[in-house]
């Protein structure tokens, strides 16, 4: 007889003969999920839960070892409790992707029902095995000694503010998705089981041991014979064999003859009724290879000789491209003369500069569910722009011409940081799908995740730059060489991101900038947080340090009399907007900076917010009236910066509605319109100036039914470039006046009762504002809509440990507060691991690290950090004046602690990770 294991969940007695991890039990068995898959390692503590009280993380206990104890989720939590934790995280800002949440809500419970009044640290203490890659903790610990005030009477729920009856521009608003978030009923697509889709079956690919390798044979007839596999998909099961995001490099399934580029390359994929059986299946599948020299790193790359990484010919940008070197991308950037201007300056700084390859670590792994749909497919993906899923999947399948058959939808995305662009199950949840006719999921392990999503590249640069006497700059050259591993991914845009801001936020025209993107067969990189900015910052920024000293000025001044302001002209002959506020960052910062000699560093820089460059980069937005609400129709990815919401506060301050009557409808390729990806800090400007242009044709239908006028009789369309605004049919659009500005709306009476005259009304708008190609030739060439910019300072202690860290942001108006200093935090602390912990070493390009051992900061690690941001009077006439903060909240960080400890220490290091510093890994 089979052992039977016992145990309470939230108060019912469980009984189950198979001994398996808690989680899997949780999630499977009784489809409770708020306890999250984030790695099955014990490390990232998203699966945290209460056993007899006492915080635990379910996936390392299994049903055996559960027996005779209690159980605990956040769905068992009491009432008051559940309450507590979502006013107190929504008021302080703790949620963002919200993946790390359910987690952070039990161990934060677990403590307080011990310890009624925690302190700081002891909930730093408390939290310390559950990663948040969003928040950077500070918000978190906030809010959790805000629901300990609550639950012991010391502070009362503002009900208001979950209400939002106030919910425009400027004001604090409670996000849209902070319940959902925290209770852990919000879905994600691993949240999707058989109870949404009956008869769903799973899929996993068989992927490569060795990063480069001829496939000799695969031999799946046993796993095809196990009962309740379905069967494996080959290379020849696929229509068009070739995905990419801008270029089709990479194969979906390695062909039987054909060699592997990178380890986790798949070469067969396996469907089978249940994930048990799927394991088995995989196990069972032998694949024969002749182990080849793989090319490691961008000197291999660039040795005459060397074997191609792509010797096959593949489309690039709509043209065939055979490569007979392994340069996958190259960039040359020049403006003025840069040679003549180094070699005539009193003042010059040279340096060599590296950066490692590091990895998103979003919380979420990559998972996509798939199902026939129409006469096509229907994928509920984590990703960061569903058109561009829809795209690579049409690909696949040999849809080019009819892509509206692929339907993506964007469930909720755990976190993405640039490493959810490309497909990465998408389209094999999909190919299966349609293969076996039912619905199919299909998910990553954390492993396989680190070793074959695209990471941030690693760069070798080579920089110098000079000055006058006074300190002004005169010229700079540098080049960049980035790994872009096995696939191009967004090699080209990263590369071309990292040479144009390679400058700075200054004020000099003689540069000249050379970036060459290398194949190897590491993991493939692309875009993560700062798409480039990251690596070619640093190393300016270092030099700036060393260059100050020569002139004999403090590092403070030295940015200052070079800083960019309203009218000047940028490095690239871009002439800076009325919002550019540099200088006002540096001065913000400036008191902390010179209270503390001989351990602060300081560090300025730019982002644009955009596309840009000459690309068709187009905000699209619909809002239709349905039920009484104004629903909110936009395809753009909330991967936890809080785009929604921003959305919803700008219809708010267009028509004066209150947020009970505005809503986010759903994201999908097939409901929304494209607005674009999630990259490139543009969805506050360039999705949010749509929004708010559909709002104000939504606010000027509800003015027409307040005086009397019928309801429009068919769609209302407009469109706009950010100066002027005309109706589709090409009539001049006067409505909006003096309510461009916040604060400045005019609005009908009862707006509640206007809009729901409105009923099944539609208002769309489309923002467009065209730039300039890189290398156009116009005296003042217009690269990105806008910019961003910021000084950040980083001060350490006499031990030598950061702590603290002052952030000032110029992102033009706060649409947020609540949201921002959440945003400003977590990207200082992803910037301050990537100069003092995090890499991705690698052996023979496979990565020899696991998810615990990236050298993630936790929440004991967090310094003291000041959020501060500047608004300017004069702003953006777009979007209310908001600029992103998503990417360059982690720009400035790695060269401020950089500049910190070469203040410190006096002995400048010019590699990340720093190696000698108390973070250091003995």
């Amino acid at each position: 007889m089979a052992a039977e294991y016992t145990f309470t969940v939230n108060g019912v007695e469980r009984t189950t003969s198979e001994n398996k991890p808690l989680l899997r039990y949780l999630r499977d068995d009784l489809h409770i999920h708020s306890a999250k898959d984030g790695c099955s390692e014990g490390a990232c503590g998203t699966c945290t839960i209460h056993v007899d009280g006492v915080a635990t993380k379910a996936c390392v206990l299994t049903t055996k070892l559960a027996a005779g104890r209690d159980i605990v989720t956040v769905e068992g939590l009491p009432h008051e409790v559940q309450e507590a934790f979502v006013y107190a995280f929504g008021a302080v800002g703790a949620v963002q992707c919200g993946f790390c949440i359910p987690g952070m809500v039990m161990a934060g419970s677990a403590l307080i029902a011990h310890n009624p009044n925690p302190t700081e640290d002891d909930i730093k203490f408390a939290i310390r095995g559950n990663v948040c890659r969003c928040t950077g903790y500070k918000k978190i610990i906030e809010g959790i000694s805000l629901a300990a005030a609550v639950l012991r009477g010391d502070a009362a729920i503002d009900e208001d503010l979950e209400r939002g009856d106030d919910y425009g521009v400027g004001k604090r608003a409670f996000r849209t998705d902070v319940r959902a978030k925290v209770l852990g009923y919000g879905k994600y697509p691993d949240d999707i089981d058989e109870c949404d889709h009956a008869g769903m079956a799973y899929a996993s690919a068989v992927r490569s041991k060795y990063p480069r390798a001829r496939v000799l044979s695969i031999d799946t007839a046993k796993a095809e014979a196990l009962p309740g596999v379905l069967g494996v998909l080959r290379a020849c099961d696929v229509p068009v064999n070739k995905v990419g995001h801008l270029m089709y490099d990479w194969d979906v399934l390695v062909a039987e003859g054909d060699i592997t580029r990178c380890v986790g390359d798949a070469l067969a994929l396996v469907v089978a009724e249940d994930e048990a059986t799927l394991e088995k299946a995989k196990k069972l599948i032998k694949v024969e290879y002749e182990v080849l020299e793989p090319v490691r790193d961008m000197a291999e790359a660039a040795h005459p000789g060397a074997p191609l990484v792509h010797p096959e010919t593949y489309i690039a940008f709509g043209n065939e491209v055979t490569l007979k070197d392994n340069i996958c991308q190259r960039r040359h950037v020049v403006r003025g003369d840069a040679a003549e201007a180094i070699a005539t300056s009193p003042y010059v700084v040279k340096g060599h500069f590296s950066t490692p390859e590091t990895e998103h670590a979003f919380l979420e792994p990559e998972c996509a569910v798939a199902y026939p749909y129409k006469d096509g497919v229907k994928v509920q993906s984590t990703d960061q722009g569903a058109y561009d899923s829809r795209k690579e999947i049409a690909h696949m399948l040999g849809w080019d011409e009819t892509p509206e058959r692929v339907v993506v939808e964007t469930m909720l995305v755990g976190g993405g940081f640039g490493g959810k662009e490309d497909v990465s199950v998408q389209h094999l949840a999909a190919l299966a799908a349609l293969h076996f006719n039912r619905p199919v999921k299909a998910k990553l392990t954390r492993q396989e995740s680190i070793n074959f999503h695209p990471k941030r590249h690693a760069m070798d640069g080579y920089f110098i730059l000079a000055c006058d006497e006074e300190g002004i700059f005169t010229g700079m050259e540098c080049e960049i060489s980035f790994d872009t591993g096995a696939y191009a991914s967004l090699c080209g845009p990263v590369l071309e991101r990292a040479c144009t801001h390679s400058v700075g936020p200054y004020k000099y025209q003689n540069t000249d900038i050379l970036g060459i993107g290398y194949y190897t067969n590491n993991p493939p990189a692309g875009a993560f947080r700062g798409f480039g900015v990251c690596q070619s910052e640093f190393a300016l920024e270092s030099m700036i340090d060393e260059l100050a000293e020569k002139v004999g000025i403090s590092p403070w001044e030295i940015r200052y009399r070079n800083a960019i302001e309203p009218g000047a002209e940028l490095p690239n002959g871009q002439i800076a907007d009325c919002s550019t506020a540099l200088k006002e960052t540096l001065e913000a910062v400036r008191p902390a900076f010179e209270a503390n000699p001989g351990r602060a560093g300081i560090a300025c820089a730019m982002k644009n917010a955009g596309v840009g460059v000459g690309l068709p980069d187009k905000g699209r937005c619909n809002i239709r009236v349905e039920g009484g609400r104004a629903v909110v129709y936009a395809a753009t990815s909330d991967i936890g910066q809080g785009c929604n919401t921003v959305f919803l506060q700008d219809v708010a301050e267009a028509c004066g509605l209150p947020k009970r009557c505005i809503v986010n409808g759903e994201c999908s390729t097939e409901a929304a319109p494209d607005s674009g990806t999630t990259s490139g800090s543009r969805q506050t400007v360039i999705t949010g100036e749509a929004v708010r242009g559909a709002a104000f044709l939504l606010r000027d239908a509800m003015l027409d039914i307040e005086a009397g006028k019928p309801a429009p009789a068919c769609r209302v369309s407009a469109h706009g470039d950010g100066v002027k605004i005309e109706y589709d049919d090409g009539t001049p659009y006067e409505g909006a006046g003096a309510a461009l500005r916040v604060g400045q709306g005019v609005y009908p009476a009862d707006p509640v009762s206007a809009l729901a005259a409105l009923e099944g009304c539609e208002f769309g708008y489309i923002y467009f504002e065209p730039t300039d190609k890189l290398g156009a030739d116009v005296p003042h060439p217009k690269s990105h809509v806008c910019y961003g910019f910021a000084t950040h300072v980083v001060v350490l202690d006499e031990e030598g440990r950061v702590s603290e860290v002052y952030a000032a942001h110029d992102s033009g108006k706060v649409v947020n507060p609540i949201a921002i200093q959440g945003q400003i935090e977590g990207g200082v602390l992803m910037g301050m691991g990537y100069a003092l912990t995090e890499d991705l070493p690698t052996k023979d390009c496979v990565p020899d690290v696991k998810f615990g051992t990236l050298g993630l900061l936790r929440s004991t690690d967090i310094p003291n950090i000041h959020a501060i941001y500047v608004e300017k009077d004069e702003l953006l006439p777009v979007a209310y004046g908001g600029k992103g903060i998503g990417e360059i909240a982690t720009i400035p960080t790695a060269p401020a602690v950089r500049n910190a400890y070469r203040a410190f220490t006096g002995k400048p290091e010019f590699d990340l990770p720093l190696k000698n510093t108390p973070y250091s890994r003995k």
